[in-house]
């Protein structure tokens, strides 16, 4: 099978499918062609589907994709901009958990949305590392603690150092300041070998923040389990971290313990037009 086919009953021919492509792979040959893609183009598509979602159609098939296997765009469903911003602006960091466990459906619900998020050149080089056992948490939020202990002072904020003792000496108290108490964990990793991945798992981790707000859950950015994943190997390997991969991100993950009521100030954005 070549790279794409072409439905000629269903082509219009009204080139849009040539006007999206990403890579100008697709092409017409004459005025009233439908059409194509040269064979030696193939290595150069991303297999992004832009082709296949376009086409008003529906004539377009690619060889990993076809317009049955794509679910129909429903504008009834997609918000109002007045709800998407209020989504974004009541989204809180949420530091106290109630003890109720997320279905395990709905975590891999929210992390297939997150998988949507733009990677570069569609390479969806994201990969997930779900702790779902509250218990296993607690584990590694104490692995945490046991990083900081031994944490090398020399050539350190101290500062930075300050804000680590203060959370030993919580954690020696009771207090779980590294994972909150939350039930679950979800971790965003990549091949080390590809930096640029790095900002694809930010963007895939901030869409699954939202989405699952928009599931009534809470979440929070946990930045000290994240360099600890990456900077203790007990923790790495507790994680079961590929080896030659890297942490970008972690977000704590449940259900808030209690409702958030108002949306508080920020500052005005620092903003240079050109």
């Amino acid at each position: 099978m070549s790279l794409i086919s072409i439905d000629h009953e269903k082509c219009k021919r009204d080139r849009i499918c040539a006007a999206e492509c990403p890579g100008k792979l697709i092409y017409f040959k004459e005025k009233d062609d439908y059409p194509s893609m040269p064979e030696a183009a193939e290595p150069f598509c991303i297999d992004c589907g832009h082709c296949v979602a376009v086409c008003p159609s529906g004539a377009i098939t690619l060889k990993t994709m076809g317009p049955a296997d794509c679910p129909v765009v429903d504008q009834s469903l997609i918000p109002e901009p007045e709800q998407v911003r209020h989504l974004m602006l009541s989204r809180r960091s949420i530091r106290r958990y109630n003890e109720r466990i997320v279905k395990h459906d709905l975590l891999v619900r929210i992390i297939d949305t997150a998988q949507y998020a733009p990677t570069g050149s569609n390479k969806q080089q994201v990969y997930w590392i779900v702790v779902e056992d509250p218990a296993k948490v607690k584990r590694m939020a104490e692995m945490v603690i046991d990083w900081m202990r031994l944490e090398p002072k020399e050539n350190v904020d101290p500062a930075y150092i300050e804000r680590m003792k203060g959370l030993v000496a919580a954690w020696d108290k009771g207090q779980d300041r590294i994972c909150r108490r939350a039930p679950h964990v979800i971790l965003a990793h990549y091949p080390e070998s590809i930096p640029a991945a790095h900002t694809d798992c930010i963007i895939a981790l901030t869409h699954l923040d939202l989405a699952a707000y928009s599931e009534g859950l809470g979440t929070c950015w946990a930045g000290y389990f994240n360099n600890a994943a990456n900077a203790y190997p007990p923790l790495a390997e507790a994680l079961g971290l590929p080896q030659g991969h890297r942490c970008a991100g972690a977000l704590l993950l449940g259900y808030p313990r209690f409702p958030f009521h108002r949306i508080p100030l920020r500052k005005k954005p620092d903003i240079i037009w050109r």
